[in-house]
Order: C-alpha cells, then sequence, then structure tokens
C-alpha cells in the first residue's frame, strides 16, 4: 500500500460522523470533512510516515501532492500539508510552484496560513529569490497568494526582513478584504515581539485599516 493510500485508509477509520457536518459548517467547506481533528490529523500522518518508511523529499513531496488534488475531505488536505513540514523538505526551492498551487487551488485561510512556515524557511534558505517571489506574490490579483506573501515570515523574529515586510504590504494596505487586513496587522504583530521599536514607527508613519492597525498594537502598551 502506497503512503497516500495508507493515511486515506487511516484517516477513514479515525473518522467520526457526528463532528464531520459541524466542521464543515465552521470552516465554510464545500469539501467534505470525515471527522478527524487536527491534532489527530497530524499524528496519523506522521506515524504513517515512519511505518512506511519514508524519508526522501522526492516521495513526500509526491504523496502530498497525490494526497491534496485527489482529496475528498478536507483532512486530507490537511495531511498533504503535514508531509510537507518533514526536516527533509524544510527550504526546498522546487516546493514553490506546489505551493502556490495549494494557495490558489485551497482559496481559504486554514490552507493558506498552513504553508506559511513552508515559505518563512524559504526565506532562510534562498533569501534573495525568496523575496522576489513574495514581491511577485504580493501583486497577484488572487488575494490568498497575497495573504500567503505578507504572511510568509512570520516566526522569523529577529531575521525578518522589515523593509521587504513593509514592502509586500503596501500593495494591500488600502485592500477592503478582511483576510488581507487581518494578515497585515498580524505579520505586524508577530514582528512586535521582537522589534516592538520598529512597528510602532511603521504604523505610526503608515495609513492602515481599523482592523491591521489594532492587530498590529494589540499586545504593545
Amino acid at each position: 500500500m502506497s503512503l497516500a493510500s495508507a493515511i486515506r485508509s487511516a484517516l477513514g477509520a479515525a473518522a467520526d460522523p457526528t463532528i464531520a457536518p459541524g466542521q464543515q459548517a465552521y470552516m465554510k467547506s464545500a469539501m467534505p470533512f470525515l471527522g478527524v481533528r487536527g491534532p489527530e490529523v497530524r499524528r496519523i500522518t506522521r506515524e504513517l510516515v515512519r511505518e512506511v518508511g519514508v524519508k526522501d523529499a522526492e516521495t513526500l513531496a509526491a504523496t502530498s501532492r497525490e494526497l491534496w488534488d485527489d482529496a475528498t475531505h478536507r483532512e486530507e488536505r490537511y495531511a498533504a500539508s503535514e508531509l510537507l513540514t518533514f526536516t527533509v523538505l524544510r527550504g526546498d526551492w522546487s516546493l514553490v510552484p506546489y505551493l502556490e498551487h495549494i494557495a490558489r487551488t485551497g482559496q481559504w485561510w486554514d490552507h493558506v496560513d498552513g504553508i506559511a512556515k513552508r515559505v518563512a524557511a524559504l526565506h532562510d534558505a534562498h533569501p534573495g529569490t525568496t523575496a522576489d517571489l513574495v514581491r511577485r506574490w504580493s501583486t497577484d490579483d488572487d488575494f490568498w497568494v497575497r495573504r500567503l506573501a505578507i504572511i510568509s515570515q512570520l516566526g522569523r523574529r529577529d531575521r525578518t526582513d522589515r523593509e521587504l515586510l513593509a514592502e509586500v504590504i503596501e500593495p494591500s494596505r488600502e485592500d477592503r478584504e478582511f483576510f488581507l487586513r487581518k494578515a497585515i496587522g498580524w505579520s505586524l504583530r508577530d514582528l512586535a515581539k521582537t522589534d516592538p521599536a520598529w512597528v510602532r514607527a511603521y504604523v505610526e508613519r503608515t495609513d492602515l485599516s481599523p482592523l491591521s492597525r489594532r492587530e498590529a498594537l494589540k499586545h504593545l502598551a
């Protein structure tokens, strides 16, 4: 049995149809849920990778793409994203087209936010080319791709490229889309943990939406 088939089978066995409708309603998802909670999806996925003995980046990436594209239930896509978290794939530039594919076909915050750390790893491994990539994404017609550009440095702390962050925020700064305004505030709030002075100065000199401003300053006195 392939790794993808094993994951599908295990998710099906763990399904709880009593919670699936509520999950689907909460996520406003056209794709149905099996009724497997997030931590359990992650546990099943990682456990089966160990059991099957898959260690190479190529197989993990191919399995992830198979699960994503052939998914009939949302948990299969969560498992696809979990496969991308393995260390062997960290900073792998060949994943870029697939990460963009996830943003364009997932079209919701859980999927886009779920791959943000994969792009953050690309910033560390390929700083110049990744900066160019997120600049391109920041002006994309698809606002989910723009959201990914804005949150692509979450968790980088002192490694955050401040100028790049301001640059990718700018094309969406006046956009009325909630998920963009929230992303702007979130990215600034995250940086404020390590560089509050920069965030305060940026907010003071920049015309941000009330939502973005409130989120950015949420934990600052």
